[in-house]
């Protein structure tokens, strides 16, 4: 045949089907159902298998409660405010130090289990055996779990490990048991025979880690002075029960720490009593003694006024020296970073006294909040460096403060020197019997106006520690909550739900990624823009592997034969010039159906008066011959070898205007014997006698041999395979259309059966410039086949949604 002219044409317009795709995605619903189940069963197996945690909660209220006897001493600080208290009174909630009073509150020496079917859980605070402890070192006791299991009212079995060995023996009730160094007897109580008991001795810091790995603590509302606190555990009364008695040893750690800055206060006041008493007695003793001697009863007016200025000045100069006594403590304290400070009476004058109230005070937090936070951080962690700063701050700010005041101290006593030195002069003049009286009675009102001025101290003191109140008090006590904070049941339902369905819908399309084959018509006219022709449909029974039978004819209502003739139409209009069509059916590869494609095509055409004769051109693998059950000793490759006559080869069909020759013994060099010009000319002859020539050629994609076939004739089928060809295999036909100038190329779509999961969910529109005549109309029958007009009903599967959806 003459080559013709290629003419230009694009790819049809293809849009998107939502329908398709939600054809597509519950095409395969049992998936997505399969997918969902799994995970809502895997939920379930985890719920039921991991135990779950329990969470409760209270919260304090940070204030300075005074009472009325502390408002009239003066003798408490102000509170500090703010987020660095709660920082700081956070970190003592959750020292070991508070917790562990907490847990020794409790009173738990002894846990309880009961073992279930798939775990073993607390019975806190339940004590289902009456266990009494005989001996038991605090520091060396036996700590593993002891199994009971009851056997009858006198006899008990215990199940427990010594160096690695299970031991297992029966007990009395009432009798002493000893495991290790630990002794204990358990009284016969009123417990459910068919359960198994567990138990184990406790020590306080056992819990510590327990306690302190659910707790949490910090501002219920922010820039509040409220502290919510929470603690999870497996036990929900355990958990409101610790949290309880923590808040209860923090108050008492609170009121304990404020007390014992008024305690030191005391103690100092009463080192300096004790020294003045002795002091203020002697005096008086002497003062008696040397009226009695000298029998001096009285002292003179000018004596008496030397006397009275003298004792002020030097009560004066007294009191200064007990503020210089306590700024020196205080400083030595500074100094040493002693937690704990505390600023003795007057220790300033009364202009830097509240200010180093408040710097002490201060300071004294941050001590000892540095020193929780190190039972947790190391000394180079950020916390700790931070503190560390304010400390440096504070402590520079409070020594400057103290050195002004001791300053100002120092300057007064020099002032009241001068004062007393001037006094001095006065009273030398004096009788030697009246200044001797003079010193005796100044000695006497000095101490005791000073003993004065401590004992009142001491008593305003007492009066602050005795009204001292914590800074906190509970506003809301934690309570057993039995809702499970995790596993989350209603997170993970929903979660494994979103996973069953995304998994499903998934597995869909990743099934649709991964698939590399051509399905459907769709597929094809997006990868190409030479036309189909037509689909054949899949026969819906089984095919033996010789195509014996010629299924268009043996069910010529059937589907399959309907989409068979629909190919036969269209081709009618290809070459319409011709009275006599060479076709010529290639494949890129075999397998593809184009052997059975020709033999059905050539018996559908020979029903229409056509007198058509069907040629095996695949000289290497051709099975025509086992199709017509003939021997195959003489055929194509023969003539082409001069070994045998046009009339040999030539045979005879069962089916009326329909011939066919064999492909004959596999020469040596098949590919040479088409190229020959033998060849050419056998075809040629041929079409002068036949109406349809129709060779059955090699696959293209594998050898050369069926190219000079293919320029040969006037029209070529490219048969594709559903489920079987690859998106390749749709670009050949262009690909040999454009090298070799032909203008006669269409595809047909062989063996199609819907499949909706691996359909193209794009819908062609046959419109637009370009398109013309090209394209033809055929159909591909999804949706017919209980119209009534084809005795092969397909049966769809009970699963299978897509029979609804059609």
């Amino acid at each position: 045949m003459e080559e013709t002219e290629v003419v230009s044409h694009k790819l049809p317009n293809q849009e998107i089907d939502y329908f398709k795709i939600g054809k597509i995605l519950i095409s395969r619903w049992y998936w997505i159902v399969g997918s969902l189940l799994f995970f809502v069963l895997g939920s379930n197996l985890y719920l039921w298998y991991t135990p779950k945690i329990y969470a409760t909660g209270g919260t304090m209220k940070l204030e300075e409660r005074r009472s009325e006897l502390a408002d009239l001493s003066n003798a408490l600080p102000t509170t500090e405010r703010g987020v660095n208290r709660i920082l700081s009174e956070t970190s003592i909630l959750q020292s070991r130090a508070v917790v562990l009073r907490a847990i020794k509150d409790l009173n738990y020496p002894i846990s309880f289990f009961v073992e279930g079917r798939v775990r073993t859980s607390e019975l806190y605070p339940e004590k289902p055996l009456n266990i009494k402890i005989i001996q038991l070192d605090t520091l060396n006791f036996y700590r593993d779990v002891i199994t009971f299991k009851p056997i009858n009212n006198r006899e008990y079995n215990l199940t427990y490990k010594v160096g690695g060995a299970e031991v297992s023996k029966n007990y009395n009730y009432n009798t002493p048991v000893t495991i290790a160094t630990t002794s204990f007897s358990i009284a016969h109580s009123n417990v459910n025979k068919k359960s198994v008991y567990l138990f184990k001795f406790n020590s306080p810091e056992d819990f510590v880690g327990r306690v302190q790995g659910g707790l949490r603590a910090g501002e219920a509302v922010k820039n509040s002075n409220v502290i919510y606190l929470s603690l999870t555990d497996a036990n929900p009364r355990f958990a409101a029960d610790v949290l309880n008695n923590i808040m209860k040893e923090y108050l008492i750690n609170d009121r304990n720490r404020k007390t014992q800055s008024a305690s030191q206060m005391i103690n100092f006041i009463d080192e300096q009593l004790s020294y003045l008493s002795n002091a203020v007695k002697g005096s008086a003793t002497s003062i008696q003694n040397f009226k009695q001697k000298n029998k001096l009863m009285e002292v003179s007016s000018s004596a008496e006024a030397a006397l009275t200025k003298a004792k002020d000045v030097e009560s004066q100069q007294s009191l200064l020296k007990l503020q210089l006594l306590a700024i020196n403590q205080l400083k030595e304290q500074i100094y040493k970073e002693k937690n704990n400070l505390t600023l003795n009476f007057n220790a300033a004058d009364d202009q830097d006294a509240p200010a180093i109230s408040k710097i002490v005070e201060d300071l004294d937090k941050l001590l000892n909040q540095r020193t929780d936070l190190l039972k947790t951080y190391t000394p180079t962690s950020a916390p700790i460096e931070e503190i560390n700063r304010n400390i440096l701050r504070i402590k520079s700010n409070a020594l400057d403060i103290l050195a002004s005041a001791e300053g100002r101290i120092k300057r007064t006593l020099s002032f009241l020197n001068g004062q007393l030195s001037e006094v001095n002069q006065r009273i030398a003049t004096f009788p030697v019997a009246e200044r001797q009286s003079i010193d005796l009675q100044r000695s006497f009102e000095i101490n005791e106006k000073v003993y004065s001025f401590l004992s009142e101290k001491k008593l305003e003191s007492q009066i602050g520690r005795a009204g001292i109140l914590p800074s906190a008090t509970i506003v809301e006590q934690a309570q057993p909550n039995y809702s499970p904070v995790s596993p989350n049941e209603r997170s993970i339902h929903r979660t494994a739900i979103i996973l069953g369905l995304g998994v499903g819908l998934g597995l869909i399309i990743l099934i649709r990624v991964l698939n590399p084959y051509i399905y459907d018509k769709e597929t094809i006219e997006s990868l190409t823009s030479i036309p189909i022709i037509g689909v054949i449909r899949k026969f819906p029974e089984k095919i033996d592997e010789d195509n014996v039978q010629v299924l268009a004819l043996s069910k010529p209502k059937s589907i399959f034969a309907e989409s068979v003739r629909s190919v036969r139409t269209n081709l009618n209009f290809l070459a319409s010039e011709k009275q006599s069509k060479v076709i010529c059916v290639t494949s890129e590869v075999a397998g593809e159906g184009k052997s059975f494609v020709t033999v059905n095509l050539s018996s559908t055409l020979s029903l229409i008066d056509k007198k058509v004769i069907l040629i095996a051109a695949d000289l290497r693998r051709s099975r025509l011959h086992q199709t017509f059950r003939v021997p195959n000793d003489k055929g194509l490759s023969t003539y082409l070898s001069n070994q045998s006559t046009l009339d040999e080869i030539i045979l005879k069909s069962d089916q009326e205007n329909l011939d066919f020759m064999v492909s004959g013994p596999v020469p040596p060099n098949p590919s040479e014997l088409l190229h020959t010009e033998k060849m050419t000319q056998l075809v040629k002859y041929l079409s002068t006698i036949y109406d349809v020539v129709m060779i059955d050629t090699a696959p293209i994609g594998l050898v050369s041999d069926s190219i000079p076939l293919i320029r040969l004739s006037d029209i070529n089928i490219f048969v594709i395979r559903s489920g079987k060809s690859k998106f390749y295999s749709a670009t050949i036909p262009q690909r040999i259309a454009q090298e070799y100038n032909l203008n006669n190329t269409v595809i047909v779509l062989n063996a199609f059966a819907e499949d909706i999961l691996h359909s193209r969910y794009y819908t062609t529109k046959f419109t637009g410039e370009g398109y013309g005549n090209r394209y033809y109309y055929y159909s591909d029958y999804s949706g017919y086949e209980s119209s009534g007009y084809y005795v092969d009903s397909e049966k769809k599967k009970w699963w299978s949604l897509s029979r609804w959806l059609k």
